[in-house]
């Protein structure tokens, strides 16, 4: 569906100029949203900047989200998850302290905390690679808006349908270019989908 990252960002900043989509600044999510954040901030000629969340993964299986915090420890917890697997709420809180302090090191190495860009009642772009479970964005999506912005879209190459479902509630638009009924992983749409190391991730923010 997609070549690579930077082929998807291109063709998501398309689509948003196409549909005259005007926006103060986009917030790619590390590491994977910033080489498709690069091309959307370019198309739509705005700063790139990052939103940084972590998931909060089960017990045993730290690769299922039950959760994700962000940076500023704002946090969505998928509480029914939690409930029905009956996690205890010791675990949840030290992980939790835990992911925010990892997410709060990562936004402080990617940038410093000075040169955050203020979203008071700015017109914000948030964008990753991909949204599976929705769970770093729903934290991402928590923490922009605890800084009013004026508007928040959300912008994806592609994503589960349950999670851009769930998501359409929290932004006050998505743009997202594939929704596939039978989506397993975000890195079966993309010919190439290797890590992106940090170095490689920062590199995306200096506009030269």
């Amino acid at each position: 569906m997609f070549e690579n990252r930077l082929d998807a960002g291109r063709r998501l900043g398309e689509a948003l100029r196409e549909r005259d989509i005007e926006v103060d600044v986009v917030l790619a999510i590390p590491r994977g949203g910033l080489p498709v954040g690069r091309p959307v901030a370019d198309a739509l000629d705005v700063p790139l900047d990052i939103a940084v969340a972590k998931k909060i993964g089960a017990p045993n299986n730290p690769e299922y989200a039950i959760g994700a915090v962000a940076a500023d420890g704002s946090v969505w917890l998928n509480t029914d998850v939690i409930e029905r697997r009956e996690i205890p709420r010791d675990y949840v809180a030290s992980t939790r302290a835990e992911m925010a302090e990892s997410a709060r090191q990562k936004a402080q190495r990617y940038r410093e905390p000075e040169s955050s860009p203020s979203l008071t009642g700015k017109r914000v772009c948030l964008v990753d690679d991909g949204v599976a479970t929705g769970a770093t964005a729903r934290a991402c999506i928590e923490q922009i808006r605890q800084a009013d912005p004026e508007r928040l879209v959300l912008a994806v190459p592609v994503a589960s349908p349950r999670a851009i479902s769930d998501l359409k509630a929290l932004a006050d638009e998505v743009i997202c270019l594939a929704v596939p009924s039978e989506f397993r992983a975000v890195g079966q749409y993309y010919e190439q989908f290797e890590q992106v190391s940090d170095e490689a991730a920062m590199s995306y923010l200096s506009d030269e």
